[in-house]
């Protein structure tokens, strides 16, 4: 923080030098500092009006405030001053998929690989929205691609397992977690997405690890909480089942289905 201070003093000594604004942008982003981002972008568009990342950081700082109208404002304006900006479309295209414009954001997606064609995030996206479309046999070709791009990718990993999981197709689901897992093994929602499924399959005692693995990485997961909880209703341990939905209820007071339950 002493060197954004500093640099921040270096501006106000030299108002027009383009660097050391640039430089402040970049360690406000890397401390997250999305609205202080927004001012000092803005202030910089007067003295580079046309850049279309300065546009782009304003856009991810208002989708991270989760004030999604005007960042998607300022994703078009990016998109208008360099229509080849990948990273803008894509961005677009999860800000319409949270809003449930899932044929916009596939569009979204589909610009951006047009500009970037080995794009794996984007085909990630893309088939997050086509399973929320119901189209899971195209989902799963889109999660393909995107593995052929990117291997190593565990979130595409996590949710090819959600689309096998919808399918019915068990044994690919554990493989596709097993998958996302081996490569990250810190990958609580993973994990608990595996605690589900072992007991659909009846693999309680399995399950339960799977969700106290989730829980110790992650000991906040409401989630996790619900599905340990689940599991321990269905192993009869009734109190135990309450403290987990209790503990559910505590870190999201308006979980419904903990309530259900």
């Amino acid at each position: 923080m002493n060197a954004l201070s500093d640099l921040e003093k270096a501006h106000q000594l030299k108002p027009h030098n383009k660097d050391i604004w640039y430089i402040i942008l970049s360690l406000k982003m890397e401390f997250k500092q999305f609205e202080d981002i927004i001012i000092t972008s803005k202030a910089m568009l007067k003295i580079d009006p046309t850049n279309a990342k300065i546009y782009a950081n304003i856009a991810l700082s208002y989708q991270s405030l989760q004030k999604f109208e005007k960042a998607v404002l300022s994703y078009k304006k990016t998109i208008n001053i360099n229509p080849n900006y990948a990273e803008a479309y894509n961005n677009l295209g999860i800000i319409l998929k949270e809003q449930g414009k899932l044929d916009e954001a596939i569009e979204a997606y589909n610009k951006a690989l047009s500009v970037k064609p080995d794009y794996a995030e984007a085909y990630n996206n893309m088939g997050i929205a086509l399973k929320d479309q119901g189209k899971l046999n195209e989902a799963v070709e889109v999660y393909n691609k995107t593995l052929s791009l990117k291997p190593d990718y565990a979130e595409a990993y996590n949710n090819i397992g959600l689309v096998y999981k919808e399918q019915g197709n068990l044994e690919h689901v554990t493989e596709a977690y097993t998958k996302a897992i081996s490569i990250n093994p810190n990958y609580a929602e993973a994990y608990n997405n595996m605690g589900v499924t072992f007991k659909e399959q009846g693999k309680l005692d399995n399950a339960i690890e799977a969700c106290s693995k989730a829980l110790l990485i992650n000991p906040d997961y409401a989630e996790a909480h619900l599905n340990m909880g689940n599991t321990l209703q269905d192993q009869g341990k009734l109190e135990e089942a309450i403290e987990a939905y209790n503990k559910a209820l505590s870190i999201k007071p308006d979980y419904a289905e903990a309530y259900n339950n």
